[in-house]
This record gives structure tokens, sequence and C-alpha cells, in this order.
């Protein structure tokens, strides 16, 4: 009994990593696709910004979440065409293009809301997607809560790292995707048109970080607010490099910083906790560049051609 408190404490931090890490870990998988064929995109907050608009948006004017869900998807798939555009057939500079989506996606995003759904004194809110408890499973003690009490979106990401793992290392397309980032021209040579997977692997990366927005509106809070990505962006660029240009290191990381997300929110809920609310929630960004910081003494291989445009 003496004991209970903490196996509590820890089962709620446990639970809650998970659902933490979920809109991060969309957006990194995403980003590995992009990056692996050669193009990096800066402009993840952003684009999360504008799928989590648009499934609010859609959402609450139709009542439907699948619908919202959807939404989200299909801006996430104009974004990265014009992302796309400017980046590989243009050949503008990724990082320029990149800080400029993440400005447009907040002025944007943040216009609309303010004109379209700020105009009530009450906040409007969504029905999110509810907790599905899996039979037998989430009574097991202790693990059952922690593993097996989420919502539809957070089980996803079970389906999405082997997909994503299958369609990088044991396909064709995926096979393309690499050669594009590693030696464009050899793929040229061979009859890969690289331009083409460049423009695909973009939007595949565009489509998952507006699904990691959509998370936000439509299976954690249950409203939209200004820059409610907070950062996340960023943080998922930060995972794609950690976790070593994988899917599964991107999971294994994302939950790394989903840690430390619901261990800052369930510090603030704690009495006689002194602690300013500022400081704890800077412990994610202070765990990236920390990361970051560490993995500077790692020696790992870059996609060769990142960053570099193709002629």
């Amino acid at each position: 009994m003496e004991l209970l408190p903490s196996i509590l404490f820890l089962q709620g931090i446990l639970a809650a990593t998970w659902r933490m890490a979920t809109p991060i870990l969309y957006a990194a998988v995403g980003e590995v696709f992009s990056e692996k064929a050669g193009v990096i995109n800066i402009g993840l907050e952003g684009v999360m910004l504008i799928g989590a608009f648009s499934a609010y948006s859609v959402a609450f004017e139709s009542g439907s979440l699948w619908l919202g869900l959807l939404a989200a998807i299909l801006a996430g798939i104009l974004s990265g065409l014009i992302f796309a555009f400017f980046t590989i057939t243009i050949k503008a500079n990724q990082i320029v293009v990149g800080a400029a989506f993440n400005m447009i996606g907040l002025g944007i995003t943040g216009f609309l809301y303010r004109s379209m759904y700020a105009v009530s004194a009450v906040p409007l809110g969504l029905k999110t997607f509810p907790s599905v408890e899996i039979p037998f499973l989430s009574s097991i003690p202790f693990f059952g809560e922690v593993l097996f009490k989420h919502n539809i979106m957070v089980y996803g990401t079970l389906l999405l790292l082997p997909l994503a793992t299958f369609v990088l290392y044991k396909t064709a397309f995926g096979l393309s995707i690499r050669a594009v980032g590693e030696h464009p021209k050899a793929a040229d040579t061979v009859g890969v048109n690289v331009f083409r997977m460049r423009y695909v692997s973009v939007m595949i990366g565009t489509a998952l970080a507006a699904v990691g927005g959509a998370f936000l509106v439509l299976a954690y809070a249950d409203q939209f607010v200004e820059g409610i990505v907070s950062g996340r962006g960023f943080i998922a660029l930060a995972v794609v490099v950690f976790g070593r240009w994988k899917p599964w290191g991107a999971f294994w990381t994302s939950l790394l910083f989903g840690i430390f997300y619901a261990l800052q929110l369930r510090i603030q809920t704690m009495p006689n906790v002194n602690i300013p609310y500022q400081f704890l929630q800077a412990l994610p960004y202070l765990a990236t560049l920390m990361a970051l910081v560490g993995f500077n003494k790692r020696r790992v291989q870059t996609p060769k051609t990142l960053g570099v445009p193709y002629k």
C-alpha cells in the first residue's frame, strides 16, 4: 500500500507517453520518407497546423471525425505538392521554403480560426475519438492501462510503423526512394524518375505530418487553438535524425520525448510543487537539444544528397 502512489504515478506517465508521442511519430515517419528521398522539410510545424485546422473545421461543420481526418490528409497532400513545386521543380532553397511554410501555416490558420470560429466567447469543441479498450488485455493490472486503453489514432501507429518499414526496405518503390536520396544520377540512369519519386515522397511526408496535426484536435484536445502544435514539428525533425532515418528508430525516440511531455504535465498537477510551470513546459525542448548534442558524437550516415536539388 505504501508503494501504491508511486505505482499509480508511474502508470499515469507511461499511459500518457504513447499518446503524447503519437503526433510527433506521425510527422517523423512522414519526414523519414521525404529525407530518404533527399528533401528536407523543416516546415513540418506549419503543415501540422494546416492539418489540425483542416481537421477541426471539417469535423466541426460536418459532425464527422473521419471526414475531418480525410480533410487533414488532403490538406497535407496539397501542402506537399506546393512545397515540392518550389523545392524540386523551381529548385528553391529547401530551408527557406520550409521556414516560409511555418510562418504561413501559423498565420493562415490563426486568421481563419479568428474569422470563422473565434466569434463566440465559448470555445467550439468537438467530440474526440473515444478510447478503445481491448477485451481482456485492458484488464491486465498496470499494463492494461498503459497499453490497451487508447484511441484509434494511437493504435494506428502500430500499423504505420511496420507498413512504413516494409515499403522502404522491402519494395521496389522504397528502393527507388532511397536511391534518389543517395545516388539520384545513378537512379536516373536506370530509368527512375527522380523528380516524380521526390514529389511522391514529399507528399507522403506532409500527409502524415497533417495527420499528426489532426490528432491534436480529433483525439487529444477537443478544439483548435492558435499554435496548438507547440513545436512538435521541430521535435519531429530531431526525432528523424536521432532515430537514424528509420521508422522504428523514430518510434523509440518519439516515446522518449513523449515521456517528457507526460512528465511535465503530471508534475504540474502535483500539489506543493514550487517549480515554475514555464520550466516544466520547456522539458521536451531541452530534451531535444540534449539529444542533438549527443547525436553529434555519433557517426551516422545521412542521406548523401539531403537538401541538394537534382539537376
